[in-house]
């Protein structure tokens, strides 16, 4: 159960233009939170103050991106006195790889924030570099390529809890497929593409890693085994590595060929060695049910 928060929550909104800050400031209203959108950076301790005088509100998300135009140079200042007056700050940031950001540009015939004359994937390029130092301190970064509304609604929840106040350390597993790019919110990334491969197997090669049959072939290989041993002890050890320095989540990625084999085996057999470990944690397939190709 979540503590009540002894001072107001704050939660910054940020990421890529097009990659669900709108979406995410709704969902965070819908928990009850107090939601300001486009705010200047160099108002978020007036806000704060503002928040802290009226006693009632307790929790609060301010959206900030690249259409305040003065971002950049107000943002570090900002978040300085935020913890000056004694607050902390944290930082949702949303991204989405290029591809599925230039489709929900064209889809929605919205100009980019950074529009110039140059073409849009360029417009795109610039504000990911533009945003890499905020992206590098965020709390809880969300890749939304492949996610719907419900089901960043389910990973938010997840990552940050409508509750609020969410103090206990996570580790997000996931399983994914090269072939489909990597998560943009994976902060360790495993590939496993060196285990025995169950596509060969034609017997196997319609089934997945949720399937026990799978799960039996990849485990039967020796170096599978030795593997699962040393990696799970090394994720066991770094976990309060991880904490000690402040990290309230962190997000394991184990990726094969196609995301629907070897390394849903792995993400799950690693979940609960976790679990067993007495560390919270949970296990999502980003590509298991994609179409079956080589994996």
């Amino acid at each position: 159960m979540k503590e009540k928060c002894k001072s107001p929550e704050f939660w910054i909104v940020t990421g890529q233009s097009g990659a669900g800050k709108t979406n995410a400031l709704r969902i965070l209203e819908d928990w009850g939170y107090f939601c300001i959108d486009n705010l200047p950076p160099t108002l978020l301790g007036k806000t704060a103050e503002m928040v802290v005088g009226d006693g009632g509100i307790e929790r609060v998300a301010l959206g900030i991106d690249v259409r305040s135009r003065r971002f950049f140079d107000n943002m570090e200042a900002a978040l300085s006195e935020m913890k000056e007056l004694g607050h902390k700050t944290n930082i949702l940031f949303l991204d989405a790889d290029t591809p599925t950001l230039v489709k929900r540009f064209k889809e929605t015939r919205r100009r980019h924030p950074m529009a110039s004359e140059g073409e849009l994937m360029e417009d795109i390029r610039l504000e990911r570099k533009l945003l890499e130092d905020l992206r590098e301190r965020a709390d809880v970064v969300v890749d939304t390529s492949n996610l719907k509304v419900k089901e960043l609604k389910e990973v938010m929840e997840a990552r940050i809890g409508k509750g609020g106040c969410q103090d206990q350390f996570h580790v997000y597993v996931v399983s994914f497929g090269f072939k489909y790019g990597l998560p943009l919110d994976a902060d360790l990334v495993m590939d496993v593409r060196f285990l025995p491969n169950p596509f060969y197997d034609t017997e196997l090669r319609k089934l997945t890693g949720l399937d026990q049959a799978v799960r039996d072939y990849v485990m039967s290989h020796e170096v599978s085994r030795v593997f699962f041993e040393k990696y799970s002890e090394l994720l066991i050890y770094l976990v309060p590595k991880y904490i000690a320095e402040g990290k309230s989540n962190l997000v394991v990625a184990i990726g094969c060929t196609g995301g629907q084999h070897r390394s849903v085996t792995l993400a799950e057999m690693l979940q609960r060695s976790l679990t067993q470990a007495g560390i919270l944690s949970s296990v999502k397939h980003r590509d298991v049910f994609r179409t079956k190709e080589e994996a």
